[in-house]
């Protein structure tokens, strides 16, 4: 069974600026939003000459990059925010686990997203990461995708309370929309291992072993997905504690705490379903188990049963002269009615005994 990885990307030496990931024909394309509780401006296809003239750090401004292909591009807006090297390169190295960095004056959160694979048992992930400085929050996308599709939404038509926060709760409503996508993608796991388990009740085709094995592999991976985003919301709750990094409100402590709960909850709940899979392992071995015994059952009955018989025959076949049965008229008629009279006797035996 082929093992899981995050990546089949190239692993690169640290502070190494190359692209790992696999959507390298995707061009890096800027979208801006510049907003507060007023009014709200959106900069489609931003340009780097243009973000010093856009941004507004009185307001909100969030830079949504889609794609990662352009080295070139992403080290001047890594000079333009004064991002470190070190940061830059983990944005570009997908192979990375999902991890939080706090430095003075900004944020750095790393995180894996992912998707079930519409007719296929394959999970799609996608590495976002996030930077958060005064003002301003910079999201990396490897590609285009529909995945803050209803946030962006809710800031144009100031839906919700998005417009009226600062940009750390817009990382806080983004994060939980990634979060959202790992329950998206459980729930379909649980569909399928529903099947799974109705379909091992009703066959033992060998299939169903390797599927199970499959669906383990995929729950074995979110879990290695979930585990280090609960340990990265817990750095960010201890933050509060810190004085490092103070963009983030007292007040919206608690929604990251929130996340880190519904970390849990995932991590829970792919327990209890990985529990579920190896119920329907261990259902299935038993049910073969169980149809060998009543195979090796019905071959020993009929063993038993022709042992006898297969005894008077071959005694009867040895054609000594001194053998007076075998001068009988009806000495044939006696032993096939001996014989059958045996294997009655032996049927009936059996069936009281209740062995079939």
């Amino acid at each position: 069974m082929r093992k899981i990885k995050y990546r089949k990307g190239k692993r690169v030496q640290a502070y190494s600026f190359e692209y790992t990931g696999q959507h390298k024909d995707k061009k890096v394309e800027m979208q801006l939003f510049v907003y507060d509780d007023c009014s709200v401006n959106v900069y489609e296809n931003a340009h780097i000459e243009s973000l010093e003239k856009h941004i507004d750090l009185n307001k909100k401004n969030w830079l949504n990059i889609h794609g990662l292909t352009d080295v070139d591009l992403l080290k001047k807006i890594a000079g333009h925010f004064n991002i470190a090297d070190y940061m830059l390169a983990d944005i570009l190295n997908t192979t990375k686990r999902t991890k939080v960095e706090e430095e003075k004056d900004v944020l750095f959160f790393n995180i894996k997203s992912m998707l079930p694979t519409e007719g296929s048992d394959e999970i799609r992930v996608e590495q976002i990461s996030f930077l958060l400085k005064k003002g301003i929050l910079i999201s990396f996308q490897e590609k285009r995708s529909d995945f803050f599709t209803h946030i962006r939404e809710r800031i144009r038509t100031n839906s919700g309370v998005v417009r009226n926060k600062k940009a750390d709760y817009l990382l806080f409503v983004l994060l939980d929309a990634i979060i959202g996508n790992f329950y998206i993608t459980l729930e379909n796991e649980e569909d399928k291992v529903e099947e799974l388990i109705n379909f091992t009740k009703m066959s033992a085709d060998p299939i169903i072993l390797e599927k199970i094995e499959k669906h383990r592999d995929n729950f074995n991976f979110l879990k290695r997905s979930i585990i280090p985003l609960r340990d990265s919301l817990y750095e960010i709750k201890s933050i509060k504690e810190d004085d490092v990094f103070n963009e983030i409100e007292p007040d919206n402590f608690s929604f990251f705490t929130r996340l880190h709960q519904k970390c849990l909850e995932l991590l829970e709940q792919i327990e209890a379903d990985m529990g579920a899979l190896e119920s329907a392992s261990n259902f299935f071995f038993a049910a073969q188990a169980h149809k060998m015994n009543e195979i090796m059952k019905t071959l020993t009955v009929i063993s038993v049963i022709f042992i006898p018989l297969t005894f008077i025959v071959g005694v009867y076949g040895m054609n000594f002269d001194n053998m007076p049965e075998l001068r009988f008229r009806n000495g044939y008629f006696l032993v096939v009615g001996f014989m059958f009279l045996v294997v009655i006797g032996m049927v009936f035996y059996f069936k009281r005994r209740r062995w079939f």
